[in-house]
């Protein structure tokens, strides 16, 4: 049924993502991970080629494509079996700037994101802090006002890309009596050149190590009003409605990753001997790869349903069914199904599966953080329970 979504344009374009990972991410993979960080030049090389950009409008310097362009470009980054990668790209291109398209004065549109989309500028997302991760309306870095400017104090944990970001689309609190307390957030776009911001500490993670996560601070720093996002105090609500992005492209990345790992481990599979006969052809394994099969097609069609509902939604909010339920669903299911699939690959590896030098132990480890990451598999039930009455 989805398929039909995907046009001959739709699949030029994945084409051209595919050949460009395969030359630039795929033979970098070792380097990005040693240094912990995918290289700005990678960066501006998606920007150039329009890839950063495919479904934004032209106007905000995009190319003017459906979401089905960015279910292309995220199951392509997944399929190169580098996670954090992936995840720094998305961060640019789905879940720091959608926001800034959607609610942005033109003036804030050519001074961050139309930047951002040509990969001259590295943006991040800051939202969670050492204490508030899937709590939102708990977050304590704030935005004081003085004058025709913003002071902002405190810090946010676990921000990729945060090392080397040129800007921030920050949550901070500028109203601390709101009740309830989530009336009181607001988005601001924030240089990272502005005096009194720091990069506290490149963090260690168990996996996506080519991506690069940071603590940052802000300290008495000032920046202009101007670079309020929206309305003052509803950043609450905008938060939630770009978190419907963010979800849906971890469940399709999700799908694709585990997908692509179960195909290498198809092939490993029809290569490798034991007791005189390939072992795919060991009855057990045979019925393994069947039953990860359909949990890997049942996967792929919730995450395409919400994308259907996704991109009609993008096109007419006002009429378009919201798509919450669908995508919370997509992403707690595929995130979760992912880590089955890719455990029990690497269980058919046997021994070579625990050796870090081969792909499936870096599968395995980076998979982990898709049931966190975004909202917690614990939240999505929580969100999914609430919409449907419980």
């Amino acid at each position: 049924m989805y398929a039909s979504r995907f046009t001959e344009a739709h699949q030029i374009y994945r084409k051209a993502v595919r050949d460009w990972c395969e030359r630039v991410i795929v033979p970098n993979a070792e380097a990005f991970e040693r240094d912990e960080l995918t290289p700005r030049e990678v960066f501006k090389q998606a920007g150039q080629l329009g890839f950063l950009g495919a479904r934004f409008p032209e106007a905000c310097g995009g190319s003017g494509g459906d979401f089905w362009y960015t279910v292309c470009w995220a199951e392509e980054l997944a399929r190169t079996g580098l996670a954090g990668t992936t995840m720094g790209l998305l961060v640019q291109s789905d879940m720091a700037t959608p926001v800034i398209g959607e609610i942005g004065t033109q003036a804030q549109i050519d001074e961050f994101l139309k930047p951002a989309l040509a990969g001259d500028r590295i943006a991040s997302l800051g939202v969670t802090e050492p204490g508030a991760g899937s709590d939102v309306a708990s977050i304590r870095t704030t935005a004081r006002r003085d004058g025709d400017d913003y002071i902002i104090d405190g810090a946010k944990t676990y921000i990729t890309n945060g090392t080397q970001a040129d800007f921030i689309t920050l949550a901070v609190r500028t109203d601390p009596n709101a009740v309830p307390s989530w009336a009181g957030i607001s988005l601001v776009l924030f240089p990272t050149n502005t005096p009194g911001f720091s990069v506290g500490r490149k963090l260690k993670k168990l996996g996506n190590h080519s991506s690069d996560t940071a603590e940052l601070h802000f300290d008495g720093c000032r920046i202009p009003r101007r670079y309020l996002l929206g309305e003052e105090n509803h950043g609450f609500v905008y938060i939630m409605r770009n978190f419907q992005g963010e979800r849906l492209v971890g469940a399709l990345t999700a799908a694709a990753g585990a997908r692509r790992v179960w195909e290498r481990s198809l092939d490993y599979g029809r290569e490798r001997e034991a007791f005189g006969k390939p072992i795919i052809k060991f009855q057990v394994w045979k019925h393994h790869f069947v039953d990860m099969l359909t949990e890997l097609d049942a996967g792929q069609a919730l995450a395409y349903r919400s994308a259907d509902l996704f991109d009609a939604y993008l096109r007419d909010p006002d009429n378009a069914p919201d798509p919450t339920r669908e995508i919370s669903q997509a992403k707690l299911y595929c995130a979760e199904m992912a880590q089955r699939v890719i455990d029990r690959c690497l269980q058919f590896h046997g021994g070579m599966g625990y050796m870090e030098e081969y792909f499936i132990a870096r599968a395995w480890r980076d998979t982990r953080l898709i049931s966190i990451g975004g909202g917690t598999s614990e939240i999505m039930r929580e969100i999914i329970s609430k919409l449907i009455g419980l």
